[in-house]
């Protein structure tokens, strides 16, 4: 029995499975024949209209501005070396990597013991010479008096030959006297000759103390100078940088110290292109152009206004374009090495408008909304780019609105439906997010400690993150500098 149910059963599934196979079947089928018989309904043809923003041209005159980047360098820097070798035995005040020195402030002291012993060695000499001129000059006193008594003595002498010839022409005299008379006056004139060449040497002798004298005080000058150098002091008041000398240190001869660095001379360099460059020229002069210079410390750019001085006198070995140097007015907070961006500003441009990038396509050319809102192409030459911007040349679209992000679907005939900005829209909102009090506190103590900032950047920063919400462009700004 149990076989015969068994049975039955597994026959009423079989015919069940066959006669919905059948149905299946019959309904491919009928859906086939349905498919087959029914004619195709024509669809009807619609134009698409694409939505697209446009915005309206209005030409005017606009100030382009030039952006690159530059190098903030120092107009008054100097050296400083050492004047004398020696022994390091005393650092003036502020002597240290960023120490701020006054003009005429000591910096550096090196022994001057081998120096103060030339001193007084030049002193002595220099005794000695004066003493040997004064010796100099009583003997040449001596020798001329010398002279005058051996001149009498002649005088003398000669008015004994007159007399003695006097006498014996009235037969009085003898030859004997007057030969003897004679002699005398010959042996006075040998003497005169001989106190002469006396008073010659005491002259001589007075030039060479002289001589002596001057270059007692040449060598006397050379040994106050050599202990003069043994002192290095500042030539203007400064920064120091670059400090490479320690107290007690050994340092040779015209060995590099440190650098003095004028913080209230600073300039940026900046390269320029070539077409950049003919556009600053007025006549072939540069021109003294007004440059603004930013630089982005933990979040708060410094920022400095100032104008072209001056350009670089050739152009460098495999480099291109023009370097030009800007005097800045106000330099609080840059230092010489920091890079920096630089705009210039170019002369005005009259009859221009300032569009999206997105609206000009590589020919020049925006689409302009025409009659029944299709599109129509006009060229409008790019005369400048300004970041995301081009400044276009207007004069054919003044009044007319054009899309302001350009695609593959939109063309000269297309219909669009315009999107125009809306009146009375709010500006949108700064992001704003809300910290943890460890991030927070990260974000202050970095803040804290960086000594590049100024003082008024960090107090504006620091009462932002005091803030329960803080701009998050800050805090990206903050912790990119951090290091994540």
């Amino acid at each position: 029995m149990r076989f015969l149910r068994r049975s039955l059963v597994g026959i009423v599934l079989l015919a069940v499975t066959v006669a919905l196979i059948a149905l299946a079947g019959d309904m491919v089928r009928g859906a086939l024949k349905t498919r087959f018989a029914d004619d195709p309904r024509p669809r009807e043809a619609r134009e698409r209209v694409f939505a697209a923003n446009v915005i309206a041209v209005e030409p005017g005159e606009i100030t382009p501005v030039l952006n690159t980047f530059g190098e903030i360098r120092s107009r008054r820097s100097l050296e400083l070396r050492a004047t004398s070798g020696g022994t390091v035995i005393e650092l003036g005040e502020g002597v240290e990597e960023g120490g701020a020195v006054a003009a005429g402030d000591l910096l550096v002291r090196i022994d001057p013991v081998d120096a103060q012993a030339a001193l007084d060695v030049a002193r002595a000499d220099r005794s000695e010479a004066e003493a040997e001129a004064r010796d100099a000059a009583r003997a040449l006193e001596l020798a001329e008096a010398d002279v005058d008594a051996a001149r009498q003595q002649a005088t003398l002498r000669k008015q004994a030959l007159i007399r003695q010839e006097d006498l014996r022409g009235r037969g009085v005299g003898t030859e004997a006297a007057v030969e003897t008379a004679a002699l005398a006056a010959a042996s006075a004139e040998q003497s005169i000759l001989s106190r002469r060449q006396a008073l010659a040497t005491a002259q001589t002798r007075i030039d060479q103390a002289e001589l002596r004298l001057d270059r007692v005080a040449i060598a006397l000058a050379e040994a106050e100078r050599r202990l003069a150098d043994t002192e290095i002091r500042a030539e203007f008041t400064g920064v120091l940088s670059d400090v490479s000398v320690v107290q007690g240190g050994l340092v040779a001869n015209n060995e590099r110290l440190a650098s003095l660095i004028d913080p209230d001379a600073l300039e940026v360099a900046f390269r320029v292109s070539t077409p950049q460059y003919s556009r600053l020229l007025d006549n072939g002069v540069l021109r003294r152009a007004e440059v603004s210079v930013s630089l982005d410390v933990a979040g708060v750019d410094l920022i400095a206004t100032g104008q072209i001085s001056r350009e670089s006198a050739a152009v460098g070995a495999g480099q291109t374009g023009r370097q030009l140097f800007a005097q800045i007015d106000r330099m609080g907070g840059f230092r010489p090495g920091d890079f920096v961006t630089v705009r210039v500003e170019e002369p005005p441009l009259r009859g221009v408008a300032r569009l999206p990038a997105s609206a000009v396509d590589a020919g020049g050319t925006v689409l302009a909304l025409g009659d029944d809102d299709r599109l129509e192409a006009i060229e409008a030459p790019i005369l400048r780019r300004q970041g995301d911007d081009v400044l276009v040349h207007a004069r054919a679209l003044a009044g007319r609105e054009v899309v302001a992000e350009r695609s593959p679907l939109l063309g000269v005939g297309i219909k669009i439906r315009p999107i125009r900005e809306g009146g009375g829209t709010t500006p949108e909102e700064p992001a704003m997010v809300e910290l943890t009090d460890e991030r927070r506190a990260k974000l202050i103590a970095f803040v804290e400690g960086n000594q590049r900032m100024p003082t008024e950047a960090k107090e504006r920063v620091l009462s932002q993150l005091a803030e329960p919400q803080v701009p998050a462009r800050v805090v990206e700004r903050i912790e990119s500098r951090m290091g994540g």
